[in-house]
């Protein structure tokens, strides 16, 4: 299948803004949890904020003939590993001289876990992220960057051979986000910590930002070279609403009511992830237009 030019894509200082948000939202649930009980659902906007950009540059990348998986993941080593390794040594260090012996042990294992991009696969192991004692798990917030680098792994792939193959980059895409979404669903109440942990009821999270990016991208021109009247009109009306800011000021509240509405009793991820992942989306969708998103999200 022939794909269509993507528009040229810039940098975008409010999606640095929604990251903040995602950020603090998960900084406040730790350190103010009966305040904001759902605060937790930062790490779902992240994974939507990420699957957005990595996946807008693959395409990007795939169709100026220029993508390259050596240049990929030299791009994920630099800007994560440098941080991870000082985090992980100051942790050791720290861990040497106040830990007892089996603490220590249990941190080198989730160092050795996080290194290896695998821990999510270990705390699903041991207890639950909600639990008293994930609280003495300094490393337990590497769980969600093992799930995005599974994702890098397996991701860049999928959409070179299908690009190769030229198959409709659109379809894999919502195959895979709603093969994941099912997986999340069917399956979290009876295994409530692996769906929570493990990537294969996460990655629909990612995928979402996925499909946002092919129809960012690929979405005037689809809808302009069909020469539908009522499409142009839909175009028309969504960009309305995003110079307005409807659509930043409508995911903003959505996110904020995830925050305070989803707690740590409702099965999660399952539906009630949906609402902080909408949010997401029309953040993105929203732009840089806005009032909000100006004086707000692109502040540095």
């Amino acid at each position: 299948m022939k794909q269509l030019s993507p528009n040229k894509s810039t940098y975008r200082a409010e999606i640095d803004g929604l990251r903040a948000f995602a950020v603090l939202s998960v900084v406040f649930f730790h350190a103010f949890p009966s305040g904001f009980k759902g605060g937790f659902i930062g790490v779902d906007v992240f994974f939507v904020i990420s699957g957005f950009l990595i996946t807008s540059h693959i395409f990007q990348s795939l169709e100026k003939g220029q993508f390259s998986f050596i240049d990929f993941f030299s791009r994920r080593i630099r800007r994560i590993f440098p941080a991870l390794i000082l985090v992980m040594i100051y942790s050791l260090a720290f861990g040497w001289f106040v830990l007892l012996s089996d603490e220590f042990n249990q941190l080198g294992k989730h160092v050795a876990g996080g290194a290896a991009f695998v821990s999510n696969f270990i705390f699903a192991g041991e207890v639950g992220y909600f639990s008293t004692e994930s609280e003495y798990k300094p490393m337990l917030h590497l769980w969600s960057l093992a799930v995005e680098e599974q994702f890098y792994i397996f991701w860049p792939l999928i959409l070179w051979v299908t690009w190769k193959m030229r198959q409709n980059l659109l379809l894999i895409c919502l195959f895979f986000m709603l093969s994941s979404f099912l997986i999340n669903i069917f399956w979290v109440n009876r295994f409530p910590t692996e769906i929570f942990f493990w990537p294969f009821g996460r990655f629909w999270e990612l995928l979402i930002g996925s499909v946002l990016a092919w129809l960012m991208l690929y979405k005037a021109n689809m809808f302009v070279a069909n020469g539908n009247k009522k499409n142009k009109s839909l175009i028309y009306i969504l960009n309305n609403f995003s110079r307005n800011g409807i659509t930043t000021f409508i995911g903003i509240f959505v996110l904020l009511a995830s925050i305070f509405l989803i707690t740590t009793d409702d099965p999660f991820p399952s539906y009630n992830a949906i609402f902080p992942v909408f949010g997401a989306v029309l953040v993105i969708v929203g732009g840089s237009t806005s009032t909000f998103s100006r004086s707000v999200l692109s502040k540095k």
